[in-house]
């Protein structure tokens, strides 16, 4: 994105310290990348740009585990007041790759993050395991589960943060989106963007922005979503607007392979 050379730069220890906001309220927005470009021009006066050696977009790579009955996707799908994912993220640039897992009860979504590859063959280390289970329990969630894990879904994109002014939050915006079956069908969208505002509490100037520009926060999750598209006997009836504007038949429509 070209209008983000524009912006100052800030460290990754710096973003992490002042707005690591692993406990937080987010709000995803879908838009074109046109209308990206726009919002990008219109950021509030300060917010600053994650910069690594001069890069200021990094490729990602998310695998997504899920039991063979979907349990996960299933738990957002009907809005289960107590949820999970569990995923692993791959930073393409230097290879490192954490293990996560968000659960959410109620509004607030927590994350909890090891570093390090805790899977082999496909399915989580007896380390991975315990820590999926730690995180789980705090948050109510049944673990009993987490032995079925496998991997259903890979995305990857291309990721740009930004620091808000006076450490107000923090915003993410993913483009170049990719979605890859484990049972083998892909989507690409790359006229799509995912605006991610997180905050303590309360709405971010870019969720106001947003809002005056007339776009909404939307229903759209990378894994929820793209896993819907992608089998479509799925329930996404949560989606069904996301799907129809942004991932069905457009113009430019959908790359299946």
């Amino acid at each position: 994105m070209t209008g983000l050379a524009r912006l100052a730069p800030v460290g990754l220890d710096e973003l992490i310290e002042v707005a690591g906001l692993q406990t937080r309220i987010d709000r995803k927005y879908a838009l074109s990348t046109g209308d990206l470009a726009m919002v990008v021009d219109l950021l509030p006066t300060g917010t600053r740009v994650l910069d690594i050696a001069g890069s200021r977009g990094f490729g990602y790579a998310s695998v997504y585990f899920d039991t063979p009955e979907l349990l996960s996707y299933h738990q957002a799908a009907y809005r289960r007041r107590r949820r999970f994912k569990v995923r692993t993220r791959t930073y393409l640039s230097s290879g490192e790759e954490v293990l996560e897992v968000k659960t959410r009860t109620g509004e607030a979504t927590v994350k909890d993050r090891l570093p390090g590859r805790h899977t082999e063959d496909g399915r989580l280390t007896s380390v991975g395991a315990d820590f999926v289970c730690r995180a789980l329990a705090p948050a109510g969630i049944d673990t009993s589960p987490i032995g079925q894990l496998a991997p259903v879904l890979t995305t990857a994109y291309r990721r740009s943060t930004l620091l808000l002014p006076e450490a107000a939050g923090r915003v993410t915006v993913d483009t170049d989106l990719t979605w890859v079956d484990a049972a083998g069908p892909t989507l690409t969208r790359p006229e799509l963007a995912i605006i991610e505002t997180k905050a303590a509490r309360q709405a971010t100037d870019v969720d106001r922005l947003l809002w005056s520009l007339g776009i909404r926060p939307a229903r759209v999750s990378k894994f929820a979503t793209g896993l819907a598209t992608l089998r479509p006997t799925l329930p996404a009836n949560r989606w069904a607007r996301t799907q129809r504007r942004f991932f069905a038949a457009a113009a430019p429509a959908p790359t299946f392979c």
